[in-house]
């Protein structure tokens, strides 16, 4: 169905394309049973002190204000994470603003962080109970005065609604943001995240979602002030402002962070890294480029615990956690792998 439906989607403006995708999500008339896949018991596991179904997720991104989560859940994602969230809510920056690249398979965006903000979000979830693991991704406001308040805020305000929450430092389309990867930025940053929650009884599992064009000397950093702060995990990575010159489409000129297939062995050969340097301890959702089982697979075996996928979808459709998920199953059975468990790290 989608095949024969997506020639008509992407005749439309992206952004159009996707705001169709969020209102038809909310009628909720999914069947959940189509969805169904045999022997996905293989893919179970326990992360962040959570029983995941599988280890495919859907990125933040797709559902920016928490409206559509529990349809996504449908489709047989083994968590979704909503945002970015802002303190307050924010239009992004002027539109266009998303872009096709088809020949490359991926995306352009510089959306901006808009969403409907904290306390919006905030109030949805908490009347929309979540059927899944749901994470939340936060970030500051573009006109904050102190990025670090803000990252506060939404840690107060949200963490009651999630399973674990994201600190996004990673967006290339919100000026300053990606100076928290200097070692001193970041250590103030999650000196004060700690003090909010331990000032807070918040007893949420908080991740750092990282750049895609972090150099080797910043790898040494982020892995030493995750052991010092006690970090629960790392999103690797976000999108990338960087990486055109191989690109075929002609919009890969425009502004904003890439994602998608150009990504996948980007984000692969830090998820390697980060997970040998830290010994494996601390768990890594890779993403970048995660369209098939075997893309889902490498991650997997380089370190990754469980993945994370949006562009994907856009190119590929509403089965694609099922099409993963099948494919995963068909890909352990052939390596004699019980549990996907067992395959994390097996290549790093």
């Amino acid at each position: 169905m989608f095949s024969f439906l997506r020639p008509l989607i992407f005749s439309l403006d992206p952004e159009v394309a996707h705001d169709l995708a969020i209102k038809s999500l909310k009628t909720n008339l999914i069947p959940e049973n189509f969805f169904y896949v045999k022997n996905e018991e293989m893919l179970h596991l326990e992360l962040f002190n959570k029983k995941f179904r599988n280890p495919v997720g859907l990125a933040a991104g797709f559902d920016k204000s928490a409206e559509v989560y529990n349809s996504l859940f449908k489709f047989g994602f083994g968590f979704v994470e909503v945002g970015t969230v802002t303190p307050r809510a924010q239009f992004g920056n002027p539109k266009p603003r998303v872009f096709r690249l088809e020949k490359d398979q991926a995306l352009i965006n510089r959306l901006g962080f808009n969403n409907h903000g904290a306390d919006v979000v905030s109030k949805r979830i908490s009347e929309n109970i979540p059927e899944g693991i749901l994470g939340v991704n936060i970030g500051p406001n573009k006109e904050t005065s102190d990025k670090g308040d803000d990252f506060e805020i939404c840690l107060s305000k949200l963490h009651h609604n999630a399973d674990y929450l994201t600190i996004n430092i990673s967006s290339p389309n919100t000026e300053g943001l990606r100076d928290f990867h200097n070692k001193n930025s970041l250590s103030d940053l999650l000196t004060r995240i700690n003090k909010i929650k331990k000032n807070n009884k918040i007893d949420k599992p908080i991740l750092i979602k990282l750049s895609p064009d972090i150099n080797s000397s910043e790898i040494s950093n982020v892995c030493e002030i995750t052991n010092k702060y006690s970090i629960d995990g790392l999103i690797i990575s976000n999108s990338t402002d960087r990486h055109r010159d191989d690109l075929l489409d002609t919009n890969k000129n425009e502004k904003g962070g890439l994602s998608g297939k150009p990504l996948f062995d980007l984000s692969n050969k830090l998820i390697k890294n980060f997970y040998k340097e830290l010994k494996g301890k601390v768990p890594i959702i890779g993403v970048g480029g995660v369209d098939t089982g075997q893309s889902a697979f490498e991650k997997i075996s380089l370190g990754a615990s469980v993945v994370q996928l949006y562009t994907g979808m856009i190119y590929r459709g509403p089965t694609i956690a099922k099409e993963i998920k099948n494919q995963l199953i068909s890909i352990l059975g052939k390596n004699r792998i019980k549990n996907i468990r067992e395959a994390i790290g097996i290549n790093a």
